[in-house]
């Protein structure tokens, strides 16, 4: 159960192709997994997440965890060591915000999250200079970027024991120092994010969960959506999740995300979730169906190899 992965709840043939050039002015993304991504136009990058150390399933379920400098260290060389104008993880789980403080300060980034998520950067010993906590809906500026926080929910674990110890106690209220259990980070706000650029919009969804017309009036041309865990809900809240987080964005471009393990390593294939996480979400069969059911109405799906920019505007 902890030794071995189901296959990836996604189609192969949805993989995009690295950009074979990159115009100036181009806007292009890199995908590390879960939903750490790499935006640049050529002049300002930024990073969401920025998680790199992925501890193997034993360390996760059975001892504390802290970030992997030498993890750290090989994501940023393979994303391009790139300089980062803002990290911006999109909950305070350990998959999203652990590694983002380290991250900053390597990249010369801002961390910008929620309250629970600047405590996590305090805890790791970052200046508070580099941390700024974001109000809902309050857009800002990282270079022609426009990016809009706006606040949803997490996805939902169906298993009540799971939903208490993840979600339940929400906000880490004091600075976070890490060796702690993995549950120690805490989900504090769970972001949608939308972003505006002279080339194109798009949202990042990063947690397959939604706030009934939360994201009303926020147009798109892509959705980067994470998937994990979708095929274990009811239909009627996959639709639901479908209908808020795509439909009323208007994009028919959809890129999936946060649907690898997050106990593989950091190189080479992505493989789906170790068998153990089917007691936490589960339902991978269910979630590639409902998938190429959208695929089937004529939605456009794609997936992003590890690293490698792939040109979205």
């Amino acid at each position: 159960m902890l030794a071995t992965y189901v296959e990836p709840p996604v189609d192969p043939a949805w993989q995009a192709a690295p950009a074979a050039s990159i115009e100036p002015g181009d806007v292009t993304v890199r995908f590390t997994g879960t939903s750490t991504l790499l935006f640049s136009d050529g002049e300002t990058s930024w990073m969401t997440d920025g998680w790199f150390s992925r501890p193997g399933p034993l360390r996760l379920f059975l001892s504390e965890i802290e970030p992997d400098l030498d993890a750290i260290a090989f994501g940023l060389e393979r994303n391009g060591s790139p300089r980062l104008a803002a990290v911006f993880p999109m909950h305070s789980h350990y998959d999203h915000a652990m590694d983002a403080p380290e991250v900053a300060r390597r990249t010369g980034a801002l961390l910008v999250g929620s309250a629970s998520t600047a405590n996590i950067g305090r805890g790791w010993g970052l200046e508070e200079d580099r941390i700024r906590v974001v109000a809902d809906r309050e857009s800002f500026a990282v270079g022609a970027f426009t990016l809009t926080p706006i606040e949803s929910k997490h996805y939902q674990f169906p298993d009540p024991t799971m939903y208490e110890r993840a979600l339940g106690t929400p906000d880490i209220d004091r600075p976070l120092v890490p060796p702690v259990d993995a549950f120690d980070y805490r989900v504090g706000k769970a972001y949608a994010l939308h972003v505006a650029h002279p080339r194109g919009r798009w949202l990042i969804v990063a947690s397959a969960g939604y706030v009934e017309g939360g994201l009303d009036g926020y147009e798109a041309d892509v959705v980067f959506l994470g998937v994990g865990g979708l095929g274990a809900q009811t239909a009627e809240y996959r639709d639901a999740y479908w209908r808020e987080a795509v439909g009323k964005s208007g994009a028919r471009r959809v890129v999936a995300i946060h649907w690898d393990s997050l106990t593989g390593p950091i190189d080479g294939p992505f493989l789906g979730p170790v068998r153990a996480a089917g007691f936490l979400a589960g339902g991978v069969a269910g979630t590639l169906e409902f998938l190429r059911e959208k695929e089937r109405l004529g939605f456009e799906f794609s997936t992003l190899p590890r690293y490698e920019p792939v040109r979205l505007f």
